[in-house]
């Protein structure tokens, strides 16, 4: 009769705990109402941070409110979970082998890889809703264990763009540039780089998602740094060489264009198709890397080894707050469209104009989003107090593409569906210091360089 009781109890009790489960979808719902606000300031209890199953987990110690579930739910044989210093929880911080959670995201959902796929998982930064972060399609690195399992987590590929995200460029607004002053700096340095004619691309990003192979689930144009891929580093990248003069070694990457219509035959064909990124790479016919002043101030020369990010890859679902994409056509440059692809006429070409952060903290060369230790100035052109102005990267891509709606995109993440809003690029400055110093020089001094 004893045997019996257990035989009955033990199923009621599996039948409890699964009745208690959130399921995926409604936190999906809830992660996509959070995104409304790009800095909730009452973040939700941290759940299913990093790999559900291998190594020893850690909590994760930014989150204050327990850190249940961190680290995988029961991972692994003889797991030992590492609880949350700074939590008042810690429940079955089971596993995980050494998965990061997003350090930036309020919500610590999801971070990690979600599907038992590679060690060493970073979630994204710039996600601050935590969605689909790390790598969640089971690529991992060289990861083999439990693929297939949790397919309800795993990213879906949304359709676009669509019809309407395509605008005659002669109906964009005009562009908005701040009133230089006298104390403005109105030089130029142009870091003459190419335009990727030998066809470096990879779909990492060593500043957002390092140590991740296909990070970014998009494919990047790279110039100047001749190694660029997920695991660079600083040490990497200076001992390289570059395409850019006068030893700029800097790492200069951007979302590659695409002609949809016409067929990828690259080497990244198959995992872009996985990532609903279609059609030929289209490789720029110019791209200008040039480092600007500031409309207010002379500007401090940029630290080596500073990395800046600009724009938003997740904005389609983000929202806008970090969006800076700026579309336009060559003759048209006046007029600029943020949310929409431009249709350009007669032989005028599809342009994009990539402008970086430039009022810099004066200490940190990098910060945990990769955006608080350099902002961008006010409309007016003043850095905020405590910042000092440092040569504005200005990326200028031209095309030669299809004058057609829906015949070209941007890559982007597979959630994005090929939002125009979603373009943005990174940058590190591995510069010589001398060239900085020159840079700078001739930006204060009004020159052309």
């Amino acid at each position: 009769m004893k045997k019996k009781g257990y035989a009955v109890l033990i199923p009621a009790l599996m039948l409890v705990a699964a009745a208690t489960e959130v399921p995926a979808g409604a936190m999906a719902a809830d992660r996509f109402s959070q995104a409304a606000s790009s800095e909730p300031t009452d973040p939700p209890p941290g759940g299913n941070g990093g790999d559900m199953g291998g190594m020893p987990g850690m909590g994760d110690p930014n989150d204050p409110n327990g850190g249940q579930n961190n680290g995988g739910q029961n991972g692994g044989d003889n797991g030992t979970a590492t609880p949350d210093p700074n939590a008042t929880g810690g429940q079955n911080n089971g596993g995980g082998d050494q998965a990061t959670a997003d350090p930036n995201d309020p919500s610590n959902q999801n971070g990690g890889d979600q599907n038992n796929g590679g060690d060493q998982a970073t979630a994204d930064p710039n996600d601050p809703n935590g969605q689909n972060g790390g790598d969640q399609q089971n690529n991992g690195q060289n990861n083999n264990q439990g693929q297939n399992n949790n397919q309800q987590n795993q990213n879906v590929v949304k359709q676009g763009p669509n019809r309407e995200d395509f605008v005659d460029i002669r109906q964009a607004p005009a562009k908005q540039r701040a009133q230089q002053s006298r104390n403005g700096s109105r030089g130029t340095f142009t870091s003459r780089c190419g335009r990727n004619q030998n066809g470096h691309h990879n779909p990492d990003n060593f500043i957002v998602a390092p140590g991740v192979s296909n990070g970014a689930h998009h494919i990047h144009d790279y110039v100047g740094n001749l190694t660029t891929d997920g695991f660079s580093t600083d040490q990497s990248l200076a001992a390289a060489g570059t395409t850019c003069a006068q030893g700029d070694k800097s790492a200069y990457f951007w979302p590659v264009m695409r002609v949809r219509a016409q067929q990828d035959d690259s080497d990244q064909a198959q995992q872009s198709t996985a990532d609903g990124n279609v059609g030929q790479v289209a490789t720029p016919t110019s791209a200008t890397m040039a480092f600007l002043g500031n409309a207010r101030s002379k500007v401090t020369p940029m630290p080596q080894f500073m990395r800046v990010i600009t724009g938003d890859a997740k904005s389609a679902t983000n929202g806008p707050a970090n969006a800076h994409a700026q579309w336009t056509c060559t003759g048209f440059t006046n007029r600029v469209l943020t949310d929409k692809y431009p249709l350009c006429p007669g032989r005028s070409q599809v342009t994009r104009v990539l402008e970086f952060p430039s009022c810099w903290d004066g200490q940190n060369t990098d910060s945990a989003n990769h955006r608080t230790h350099v902002v961008f100035p006010d409309q007016a052109g003043n850095c905020p107090q405590g910042t000092k102005a440092v040569p504005k990267l200005q990326m200028t891509l031209t095309y030669n593409l299809p004058n057609r709606a829906l015949a070209f995109a941007v890559d982007t993440f597979p959630e994005q569906g090929h939002a125009p809003v979603t373009d943005h690029a990174d940058f590190e400055n591995v510069m010589p210091d001398r060239l900085m110093q020159k840079a700078a020089g001739c930006i204060n001094s009004g020159r052309r360089c």
